[in-house]
């Protein structure tokens, strides 16, 4: 079946999310957080997008994105290649990061846009992995409150700072008023991943062992092991890095299984 055609933003605003295949990581330490933020500022500068928010999690990242010079889609394809190129890169790894196309939506409205970037920062509290948003230093959230963010020169605050005053101070007092207000907003059908701890996620491991238990899994013939990996990677909340450290195995062979 042909794929259907996105419809053009009328603003050129988009909120985007990538995710990765099978829910499986896409970020695993800072350096691969970083790596995205600089390979989405290299395409930035060369394309001409607009950078309104982000924040990467564990197995996606959402993005609210300007379109620049070229279409948004072959920004957003030159972004996912250099990307996945450095992952399979560093993990020793090949084929598909991603799964299947990103996810995207036009933002029209300047409510709309406002309820977004909201969304997106709200994501590391919603999902349970940081207390409060400024925690977590994979958004822009940081630029958005006036200090220092990561790359320098990535964030482009001025067009929703300057909706809510045109002195800056002012501008950014009110935004983090409305970005910690508490709210039901649901943006492209994604709901938070729920992390097993890790006596959870041991349940979880056991009964997908066939009865060799934990500490078996690691010794089994390639074919038998690889086999129950792949279904643990496809547990709900188990991070990979959970299962390899639970597993006693390297994190670059739950990786490339």
């Amino acid at each position: 079946m042909p794929r259907i055609a996105r419809q053009k933003s009328e603003s050129g605003i988009y909120h985007i999310m990538l995710r990765g295949a099978n829910r499986q990581e896409i970020f695993h330490d800072d350096e691969d957080c970083r790596r995205f933020l600089e390979t989405l500022d290299r395409y930035k500068k060369k394309s001409g997008v607009k950078v309104y928010g982000w924040c990467l999690m564990g197995n996606h990242v959402h993005l609210l994105l300007g379109e620049g010079k070229e279409d948004i889609s072959i920004t957003m394809k030159r972004i996912g290649v250099s990307y996945v190129w450095f992952y399979n890169w560093k993990y020793k790894t090949i084929g598909h990061l991603f799964q299947d196309r990103y996810k995207s939506e036009n933002i029209e409205k300047d409510e709309y846009l406002m309820a977004a970037v909201r969304y997106i920062h709200q994501n590391p509290v919603k999902a349970g992995i940081a207390a409060r948003m400024d925690e977590w230093k994979w958004s822009s959230i940081q630029g958005y409150y006036g200090k220092p963010s990561y790359p320098a020169m990535l964030l482009d605050s001025g067009l929703i700072l300057g909706m809510l005053s045109e002195n800056k101070k002012t501008a950014i007092k009110r935004f983090k008023e409305y970005n910690e207000v508490g709210n039901e907003d649901k943006f492209l059908e994604d709901t938070p991943r729920i992390r097993l701890t890790d006596d959870e996620a041991r349940a979880e491991i056991i009964k997908l062992s066939s009865g060799y238990g934990i500490a078996g899994i690691k010794n089994l013939p390639k074919a038998q092991r690889d086999e129950i990996i792949t279904k643990i990677k496809e547990v709900e909340g188990l991070s990979q890095r959970q299962a390899a450290r639970i597993l006693g195995i390297s994190p670059n062979l739950i990786f490339k299984t």
